[in-house]
């Protein structure tokens, strides 16, 4: 079983969420105040969190930011239906994707395993490491180095990567993208991809003379650029 932990001051919804979460294989723990909820997703390893954003002694935003300093932990944000700047804000931090309040329980779950599933899912051993430039990618320990150094990213920053590492110098389309990513279709009004990727950019830039090296094709895609021929080894 996953170890879920949920923060949310909607007593009812946690109740109902972990009775039903509880029947497809998930141990749920809630929590209804942001200051616990920012120290139980400290003391314990866990699988998932649903980190609501408003709550009290603590707003969402700012348990996902303290999170995110100390942990890769993969988060879906609980939003208000309708409020986009609520959804920006909380890609831009780190969260992993965003489902707007009401929602129904099986898109929840869909979500969930969406996540999970990049967070978990590790190749089979012998999985060629991959290499373009300074770039290192293990798929099957799930790690990035940049120059020699770890770079955390999360799972979603990850799939990103690897997919555009897969086909380095070339174009990937925001459809496939999405697709290996978000565990999703691509929607023109939704803009996680473009967040994740934007945050995924920021953080080799911090590491490159040379500019950004996920260049955005306006109307395409996404290409990861290559200054030297990629290259894959054998683990």
């Amino acid at each position: 079983m996953e170890n879920i932990l949920i923060i949310d001051d909607d007593v009812e919804l946690c109740s109902m969420l972990t009775d039903y979460l509880s029947r497809y294989g998930f141990r749920v723990t809630s929590v209804h105040r942001g200051d616990a909820g920012l120290k139980a997703g400290r003391e314990k390893s866990w699988a998932l969190i649903l980190l609501d954003v408003m709550l009290p002694g603590m707003d969402g935003f700012e348990v996902l930011k303290q999170l995110r300093s100390v942990s890769p932990v993969s988060v879906l944000l609980l939003t208000a239906r309708g409020d986009d700047v609520d959804r920006i804000v909380g890609l831009e931090i780190g969260a992993d994707d965003y489902l707007p309040k009401p929602f129904n329980p099986r898109e929840l779950l869909a979500r969930m395993r969406a996540i999970l599933r990049r967070s978990g899912a590790a190749e089979p051993a012998g999985e060629s490491t991959l290499r373009v430039d300074d770039l290192e990618l293990d798929p099957a320990a799930r790690t990035v180095r940049i120059k020699g150094k770890p770079l955390e990213v999360t799972a979603v920053e990850f799939a990103v990567l690897e997919t555009l590492m897969r086909s380095p110098g070339k174009v990937v389309s925001r459809d496939e993208l999405a697709e290996r990513a978000l565990g999703r279709s691509f929607n023109p009004f939704d803009r996680s991809l473009d967040m994740h990727v934007s945050r995924l950019r920021r953080k080799l830039d911090e590491f490159s003379s040379s500019g950004d090296r996920v260049k955005t094709i306006r109307g395409a895609g996404y290409q990861l650029l290559v200054y030297r021929s990629p290259v894959e080894t054998q683990n």
